[in-house]
C-alpha cells in the first residue's frame, strides 16, 4: 500500500504564468497569485479550514482555483504528470510543472486529517468534500493507482442553468410548480437528470417560500436560498446513509423533497409516503423510457405489493420525464437533450390503475396528450432534426423505434 518513502523525481514547483489556453491548444495556465488571492475558506466539516489542512498551503489549492477559473467540470491529477482539467468533456493539461510522487504524498498528508490518511493507507482511497467558497465546492476522491497517488475532483457550482439554457420545453416549469406528488427524471447515468432537476428546483426556489430538503449521493449543485429555504444533505458527510436520512425526513418539515436515485424499495416507499402526506417529491430512476419506468418501479416490490403501489402511483404521479443527451451540429452547443414527457391526467391515471401502462405509448400521439405538453421520444428527435440541432443519423441511432422515426422524418420532406 502507500509508501511514505516514495521514490522521487524532482520536486521543483514553479507555477506557470497567468493566461488562458491559446488557439494552438497549449496548456491552461495556473495563475501565479492563486494562493495569495485565495479567500478565507470555510471548508466542509470533513476538511478543516485551518492552516494544517488548508489546500491553499499547497499547489493543490492553485489547481482548484484554476478549475474554477476555466469553468472546468473536473480536476484530474496523477503522480509524475501535469494536472489536467476537463473542458467540454476533454482533458486539458495545466501550464505548470508535474506533481512528483513526493509532492503528491506531501499534499495528501497536508490536506487529510489523521483518520482520513489512515483510510487512504488501508482502503487505497478516501472521499471528502471541500467548500472553496459560497459558490464553489469540490467533491474529491484521492486514490492509489499502481502504488502512486491520483486525484479526481468534481467541481460543484451554484451556476444552475435555466430551462431555456438547457433547451428544455416550457412545460417543465409547470411540472416543477406542482403542489405535491411525485416527479421522476428517467435515464441512464450521464443523461443530464441531475442538471434538469437542479433547474426545476431552482425555478421553485425563485418563486415559492417553501422548505426544500435534498438527500443526495453526492451533491451535484449548490443552491443559494432565494424565496425558498434549501437544505442539502450529502450521504456519507451530512448523514450516514439513505435509510437514516429518509427516517429523519418527516421531522425536518419539508415542503419539497429530492431523494436522489430511486435505487431500492425502501427509498421508493419513503417517496410514496412523502407524496401521500402532501409533499412534492423529486427523484431519478434508471429507465429507458417513461413507460418502462413503471416496470422498473414495480420491480422493486414483491408481487403482492405491486397493486397497492400501482394505486398510489395512479393518484400521486405528476410527471415522468425521460431524457438523453445527444451530440449536436452546432459548435456552440456541446450536447442537447432529447426528451419524453408523460404527465398524469384522467386518461393516464386510468391506464395506470388498470395495469395498461404499456398502452400509453399510443396515447402520446393524440391531440389531447400533445396539448397537455406530452411528447414521446421520437417526436423530440424529429423536432431536433427539424430545428437542425442534430444529424438524422444521430436521431436514428438514438431512436427506440427506427421505422416509426423514419416515417415521421419523411413527412418533413
Amino acid at each position: 500500500m502507500l509508501n511514505d518513502q516514495t521514490a522521487g523525481v524532482s520536486t521543483g514547483q514553479a507555477n506557470g504564468a497567468a493566461g488562458h489556453e491559446g488557439k494552438n491548444g497549449s496548456a491552461m495556465s495556473v495563475s501565479s497569485d492563486a494562493h495569495s488571492a485565495a479567500p478565507h475558506h470555510a471548508a466542509h466539516v470533513t476538511l478543516d479550514p485551518d492552516a494544517k489542512h488548508d489546500p491553499h498551503e499547497t499547489r493543490f489549492g492553485d489547481f482548484l482555483k484554476a478549475a474554477i477559473k476555466f469553468e472546468a467540470s473536473d480536476l484530474i491529477m496523477k503522480s509524475g504528470q501535469k494536472p489536467k482539467i476537463r473542458l467540454r468533456g476533454a482533458l486539458k493539461p495545466l501550464d505548470t510543472t508535474p506533481v512528483s510522487p513526493e509532492e503528491f504524498l506531501s499534499i495528501a498528508k497536508h490536506i487529510l486529517d489523521e483518520e482520513q490518511f489512515k483510510d487512504l493507507r488501508h482502503f487505497g482511497s478516501v472521499d471528502f468534500a471541500y467548500d472553496y467558497d459560497e459558490s464553489n465546492r469540490f467533491r474529491v476522491n484521492l486514490f492509489q493507482a499502481r502504488g502512486k497517488l491520483a486525484v479526481a475532483a468534481r467541481l460543484i457550482t451554484s451556476k444552475i442553468r435555466r430551462f431555456d439554457e438547457l433547451y428544455l420545453p416550457p412545460i417543465m416549469s409547470e411540472i416543477a410548480m406542482q403542489p405535491q406528488g411525485i416527479v421522476l427524471l428517467c435515464g441512464v447515468t450521464g443523461s443530464g437528470k441531475s442538471t434538469t432537476i437542479a433547474a426545476m428546483l431552482d425555478y421553485v426556489n425563485e418563486r415559492k417560500p417553501v422548505h426544500i430538503v435534498t438527500i443526495e449521493d453526492p451533491i451535484e449543485y449548490i443552491f443559494n436560498d432565494k424565496k425558498a429555504t434549501v437544505n442539502q444533505r450529502e450521504i456519507g458527510i451530512d448523514c450516514l446513509d439513505f435509510k437514516i436520512a429518509l427516517r429523519a425526513l418527516v421531522r425536518e418539515n419539508p415542503d419539497i423533497v429530492l431523494v436522489g436515485e430511486m435505487r431500492d424499495k425502501e427509498t421508493f416507499e419513503a417517496a410514496l409516503h412523502a407524496a401521500e402526506t402532501g409533499h412534492l417529491v423529486y427523484g431519478t430512476i434508471h429507465a429507458s423510457s417513461t413507460t418502462q419506468t413503471f416496470s422498473r418501479i414495480y420491480g422493486l416490490f414483491e408481487q403482492e405489493e405491486v397493486e397497492q403501489v400501482r394505486r398510489i402511483l395512479g393518484y400521486q404521479m405528476r410527471a415522468f420525464v425521460y431524457q438523453k443527451l445527444l451530440p449536436t451540429l452546432r459548435p456552440e452547443i456541446h450536447r442537447i437533450p432529447a426528451i419524453e414527457i408523460l404527465i398524469n391526467n384522467s386518461v393516464v391515471r386510468k391506464h395506470i390503475l388498470e395495469g395498461r401502462e404499456g398502452e400509453l405509448r399510443e396515447y402520446f400521439n393524440t391531440i389531447e396528450a400533445q396539448q397537455a405538453g406530452m411528447k414521446d421520444f421520437n417526436q423530440s428527435l424529429v423536432e431536433l432534426v427539424e430545428g437542425e440541432y442534430i444529424h438524422v443519423r444521430t436521431a436514428i441511432e438514438a431512436s427506440p423505434n427506427v421505422d416509426e422515426l423514419q416515417m415521421r422524418l419523411k413527412k418533413l420532406g
